[in-house]
């Protein structure tokens, strides 16, 4: 699918609608695509949604020129973001059901929790994406953000036919301590499963999920262990990246970008 990048829009969510429309993307990507499982009630709707929405700031990538049905199908791209700040006002980041974050939330430096990433499956394969990563750069700089931390995902809830990527992830790219958030033990599962002479490294990068790759390109790094959601059919790890450890490239570009969040 060709796209013109002047015909989207992309703003922080500025109304009841915008942030319907990420939740009908949601619903989309996560529970029709990934077998998430959901209400009654939100599949009657066909919105992806939880009680920690209203404290996030729902980021919004929307195809103007799209002409759907439903107005919510214009919204082609979501992120949700919410700032330490917040989080330590109230209630507190989501990621907190499945990590220990209280190295974060007790940092004196300002993070963002990421989650809910996601691109309609017409839109993938860069530009869209790209448009997403520039918002959040420029979302970062207005708001003096140093470390950016967030649940990605593998598909599938057992964490035996990942037992190499887990592996690689753990043994090549594990956070430094003072970033190095852990699985609750509750919930902990353990990425170490295999030798690192056992691995190929290169099979083991190709089962990757892409976020996670372009977040490990941003000098991302993964936390201690694993979490299996059975509600959202995944294995999660958390990823944190320090904005002042990152590749100076990839923070030089997102760091300039400035005027395409609305």
């Amino acid at each position: 699918m060709r796209l013109d990048q002047n015909s989207f829009t992309i703003r922080i969510a500025s109304s009841p609608e915008d942030v319907a429309g990420a939740q009908r993307l949601r619903y989309r990507v996560f529970v029709e695509e990934m077998g998430a499982h959901t209400s009654p009630e939100d599949a009657a709707l066909r919105l992806e949604r939880d009680a920690f929405d209203a404290h996030f700031d729902h980021l919004v990538l929307i195809d103007e020129a799209a002409r759907p049905q439903d107005p919510l199908d214009r919204v082609v791209g979501a992120y949700r973001l919410m700032r330490s700040d917040v989080a330590r006002a109230g209630p507190g980041f989501y990621g907190q059901s499945e990590y220990d974050l209280s190295l974060l939330l007790d940092s004196p430096r300002a993070s963002v929790e990421l989650g809910r990433s996601c691109v309609h499956p017409d839109y993938r394969g860069g530009m869209a994406m790209h448009l997403l990563w520039s918002a959040v750069g420029e979302y970062v700089t207005r708001n003096d953000i140093e470390i950016l931390f967030g649940v990605a995902s593998f598909p599938g809830a057992n964490p035996e036919p990942l037992a190499e990527p887990l592996s690689m992830l753990w043994q090549n790219h594990l956070a430094p301590p003072d970033l190095r958030v852990r699985t609750l033990p509750q919930h902990y599962v353990e990425m170490n499963r295999i030798p690192r002479e056992q691995i190929d490294q290169k099979r083991a990068m190709l089962a990757v999920p892409s976020l996670i790759k372009a977040y490990l390109r941003l000098g991302g790094c993964v936390g201690d262990g694993a979490y299996c959601d059975h509600e959202f059919n995944t294995v999660d790890v958390c990823l944190v990246m320090d904005t002042g450890r990152m590749q100076s490239r990839y923070r030089d570009y997102y760091g300039r970008t400035e005027g395409i969040l609305k």
